[in-house]
């Protein structure tokens, strides 16, 4: 069977409700965000992934992540890995998109990225890294990171520049499943919040 990865971005923080670029910034769940972390590790147990015995987890070492990944009820089965945490937004950290047009007018992300931070080459040398070791066995992964870091996880997997994850949204407490289809790269399921839905 050709490998797969789970990503699973980690639930609702006051700062991503808000918008605000979290990199490196330790900002924990808020309530939404660890009743989402449960739900999605309810949705996990059951069909068709159910509890996903066999499966090797990885999560970012960041709170956020690691608390979504324990509330899920993968924390004992996970192993932190910095290749997973969130994009380093360097001066831009904390900084809502509308701040930064209104010092850098026209500014794009994932075109001019971020002063005194991670560049986009190096942003998708990491995506690689985890590309490369999700390919690396006969076995499914899943990883707990960050909207950022798994939208370029999965430009990587398909090929694509990193600058195509600009046209991949992915919400909080989201599931997407990178796989195959005719023996190419391919996207099976993104951005899926059902299990948050009543």
């Amino acid at each position: 069977m050709a490998p797969r990865i789970l990503l699973a971005r980690h639930g609702q923080t006051e700062w991503s409700l808000l918008g605000k670029h979290t990199g490196r910034t330790d900002i924990p769940l808020l309530d939404e965000g660890r009743r989402g972390a449960k739900l999605l590790g309810e949705r996990l147990g059951r069909g068709p992934w159910a509890g996903l015995d066999g499966v090797e987890v990885r999560t970012s070492p960041l709170v956020r992540a690691r608390e979504t990944c324990d509330l899920a009820g993968f924390g004992e089965r996970a192993e932190n890995w910095d290749a997973l945490m969130e994009w380093d937004y360097g001066a831009y950290e904390g900084m809502t998109p509308a701040e930064i047009q209104a010092v850098r007018p026209g500014w794009f992300i994932w075109r001019d990225a971020v002063p005194d931070g991670e560049t986009l080459a190096e942003l998708s040398a990491r995506a690689d890294q985890v590309v490369e070791w999700a390919r690396s066995a006969d076995r499914d992964v899943l990883v707990f990171a960050h909207g950022h870091i798994l939208r370029s996880i999965a430009a990587r997997w398909m090929g694509e520049d990193v600058f195509f994850a600009s046209r991949i949204r992915l919400d909080p407490t989201s599931l997407s499943v990178l796989g195959w289809a005719y023996g190419a790269p391919a996207v099976e399921r993104w951005n899926d919040t059902g299990h948050l839905e009543p």
